[in-house]
């Protein structure tokens, strides 16, 4: 069996997070993270030093890929298993013929002490030496004092403006889907149960409506507690309390990108981000799948102060003075 399907190699298809298939499969159309899950799976494990890999990618290794999806995963094998020293962001226009950002990678699989379970971000984006005609794109390059500034960053694992040191689990996220409850006009607010044909039936006849009864598709037996943010919810029907799940309206369904480092972590969020405006809401445990990004221009991003006020009126009438007579002049008068 061919195409990305049919690949079964151990290297890409592994157990991690007590995943029982666990795949690493990149789109075919961009292999770096591939490349780079091969080079560690030839570690060597059995050693005092164990191994240390460096890598040059572009800037796509660092973000592209959905939680749950093979370059997402990769990075999560990587990270969650502390590999990951050090990213470090180059200067832009060091290739010939190319002047898109490329970042070095450094991995390890014997972290120092001081290291583990964190990663270091290095912005050497501005550590380039000129050179005195352009190859291509090519107009700069890391001269001996460049790659030592870079080097003394990295051993000095110290927090700079051009050097980041964040734990590991704040570069993952949870995405998680959050459902509302699909209310539609004439239905049976104490009816027990709708099946999902009934209630194809019913999409039919008529639109979801929001001051509509919420249409019930399960009903709990028993003493089960009410847990809203899960999706149980606490109701009265034929005048006998009860806890339901409701039919979710697909309309109104959505997805939350939330921090591994959330206060209070899922339910904290929902409870601070989405039920103040949905109080109805709640999400799939099922559906929640962890990623992993990286990235740059969140970390090192520096505000660039605004002009002042003045300076900004000045330029407007300076503007106003260059165009006079210009409208007068196009429609000839």
């Amino acid at each position: 069996m061919g195409g990305k399907n049919g690949i079964s190699d151990p290297r890409f298809i592994i157990k991690h997070a007590d995943d029982p298939e666990y795949s690493l499969l990149t789109r075919v159309s961009d292999g770096q993270l591939l490349f780079l899950a091969n080079m560690l799976s030839k570690m060597k494990r059995d050693t005092p030093l164990g191994s240390r890999i460096a890598e040059v990618h572009n800037g796509s290794s660092l973000f592209t890929g959905d939680a749950g999806q093979g370059e997402s995963n990769i990075r999560r094998w990587v990270i969650e298993s502390d590999w990951l020293e050090a990213i470090v962001a180059l200067p832009l226009n060091m290739f010939y013929n190319t002047g898109i950002a490329t970042y070095i990678w450094v991995l390890t699989n014997r972290k120092p002490a001081h290291r583990q379970g964190s990663v270091q971000l290095i912005d050497a984006t501005g550590w380039y030496t000129p050179i005195g005609k352009n190859l291509g794109q090519k107009n700069c390059e890391l001269a001996p004092s460049d790659i030592r500034r870079v080097c003394d960053a990295f051993l000095s694992f110290e927090e700079t403006e051009e050097s980041k040191i964040l734990p590991n689990a704040a570069l993952g996220y949870h995405k998680v889907v959050v459902n509302r409850p699909l209310r539609l006009p004439g239905i049976n607010p104490e009816r027990a149960y709708y099946s999902p044909a009934e209630i194809r039936k019913l999409r039919q006849k008529t639109a979801p409506a929001p001051e509509s009864p919420p249409v019930i598709s399960r009903i709990h037996r028993g003493s089960r507690a009410p847990a809203p943010l899960p999706g149980r919810f606490q109701a009265v029907i034929a005048g006998r309390p009860a806890i339901v799940e409701y039919a979710a309206d697909p309309g109104l369904r959505d997805t939350e990108q939330m921090p591994l480092l959330c206060e209070g972590g899922i339910a904290g969020f929902l409870r601070r981000e989405v039920l103040p405006y949905a109080p109805d809401a709640w999400h799939d445990p099922a559906s929640v799948k962890t990623g992993y990004e990286i990235s740059f221009t969140r970390h090192f991003y520096r505000p660039q102060p605004l002009r002042p006020l003045a300076e900004i009126r000045a330029d407007i009438m300076a503007l106003e003075r260059e165009t006079e007579g210009l409208l007068g002049t196009i429609v000839g008068e």
